[in-house]
């Protein structure tokens, strides 16, 4: 079986990065990495343009897992209004 690339903990880390040890992280499960990058499928398949460079016939839920590795894309915690 082959290893998918960025891993749900590579995700994890880069939407936690920059939290503090006493602060709570925006990202604590794989289920909410799945559905951010759900959510910016979607958005890709309605017309939104994407943050990085797309391939030829590279699926929307390639390019938001790539937007959200890179740092293009924020999750925001629950009850956060900032980006």
């Amino acid at each position: 079986m082959a290893m998918l690339r960025p891993t749900y903990n590579d995700l994890m880390d880069v939407a936690n990065k920059g939290i503090g040890e006493d602060e709570t992280p925006v990202v604590k499960s794989r289920y909410s990495i799945v559905i951010a990058a759900a959510k910016r499928a979607r958005q890709l398949v309605d017309g939104a343009p994407a943050l990085v460079k797309e391939e030829d016939h590279e699926k929307p839920l390639s390019v938001a897992v790539e937007e959200l590795y890179e740092g293009q894309v924020k999750i925001l915690g629950e009850g956060r209004a900032d980006a």
